[in-house]
């Protein structure tokens, strides 16, 4: 289930107890702000950070990029205070490792859509049935809890989780994820790296916690002129189906199309 048909390259986190930043978060041109009531807040904010959160989306003007509040695991109250403002938001839920984990979200939270965000080795088991839900929309790995979780923080084992998460959104006619927020704000390179890696694995798009990253992030995904005119070959050769050679020799038919369709989508500004 979908309710956003916008391609989200770049998503930014807010503290939610920093009300002073969510203007300026949506000023950055992210695709995605994700007000943070979780990992971000201590404790004694968190109720402060709701009545921020709450107070900042009931008056926020329609248009922008789309939001989404990351609750806290088991928090009802935060879940039907986002509720009852009746504005558009999607819940960011932590800690996912069932399919009756978001049972208990909707039974509170109702047709408010879900990004479930799995981080343990129990809710990489179960990515499938978590994809299928009817009011989940995406998929996210937060992969500095699976790596305390399993133990490792190893390439491979991310790389099996990623692939995991992958083939269960997809499977269930789910975007691709977007990759976990990179840590180092001050390691550009490094994003950059582990970034193209993701997209090489099939994932699309990151989260970030800081602006500077966003540019890094959007560059990555932003498909070259070449990919671009590939894909253009594609559908002008067989969008009526068939087979065809491109000037390159390359033979193409119609199970290129998805792909091609894809890279087109992914123009900045589309």
């Amino acid at each position: 289930m979908t309710t956003d048909e916008r391609r989200i390259v770049t998503g930014l986190y807010v503290p939610g107890d920093r009300p002073d930043r969510f203007d300026k978060a949506v000023a950055t041109g992210a695709d995605l702000v994700i007000l943070d009531l979780e990992d971000a807040v201590a404790p004694e904010a968190k109720p402060a950070a709701l009545d921020a959160v709450t107070a900042w989306l009931r008056g926020r003007a329609s248009g922008g990029p789309l939001v989404q509040v990351r609750v806290n695991a088991g928090a009802d109250h935060e879940l039907a205070a986002l509720r009852d403002l009746g504005v558009a938001v999607e819940l960011r839920v932590p800690k996912v490792e069932s399919a009756a984990d978001i049972d208990r979200v909707v039974a509170v939270a109702g047709d408010l859509p879900v990004a479930a965000l799995v981080e343990s080795a129990l809710g990489v088991e179960n990515a499938g049935a978590i994809a299928a839900h009817p009011r989940v929309v995406s998929l996210a790995l937060g992969e500095s809890d699976l790596a305390s979780d399993v133990g490792s923080r190893d390439a491979t084992v991310i790389d099996y989780a990623r692939t995991r998460l992958l083939f269960a959104a997809r499977a269930a006619g789910l975007p691709a994820p977007m990759l976990s927020a990179y840590p180092d704000i001050r390691d550009l390179d490094g994003l950059r790296a582990d970034t193209e890696r993701g997209a090489r694995l099939g994932w699309f798009g990151r989260t970030a916690v800081h602006p500077s990253q966003l540019a890094v992030i959007a560059a990555v995904f932003a498909p070259s002129e070449a990919d671009l005119a590939w894909a253009r070959a594609v559908l002008a050769a067989v969008d009526g189906g068939g087979v065809a050679t491109l000037d390159s020799g390359e033979m193409v038919d119609p199970a290129m199309l998805g792909r091609a369709r894809g890279i087109l989508a992914a123009q900045p500004g589309r």
